[in-house]
């Protein structure tokens, strides 16, 4: 049981590391190298982290500045609603 919580931690750890790495507002992208459609759909994806991450550093963005326009909010769209929209057809219904 132990060794289970043990490898459920390292999981946990190195999949918020790497995700850290990716979220908006950590200079990445510029004007002259913005944002496009996938890198909204992943800044969608991990919104919720990223709003907690900004609350403990204001460099962290829920949404990237730079970014090409309507096709990166396209993406960041299509992965909220995708992502936590999509949840309910997987709860069961209490009938």
């Amino acid at each position: 049981m132990k060794h289970t919580i043990v490898v459920f931690g390292f999981i946990l750890i190195v999949t918020v590391v790497t995700i850290s790495g990716c979220m908006p507002g950590n200079s990445d992208f510029g004007a002259s190298h913005p944002a496009g459609f996938f890198t909204g759909i992943w800044h969608g994806w991990i919104a919720p982290i990223s709003l907690i991450a900004g609350l403990f550093n204001p460099a962290v963005r829920v949404y990237e500045v730079y970014n090409t326009g309507w096709w990166y909010d396209f993406g960041f769209y299509i992965a909220l609603v995708g992502g936590f929209g999509g949840l309910s057809f997987i709860r069961k219904k209490n009938t």
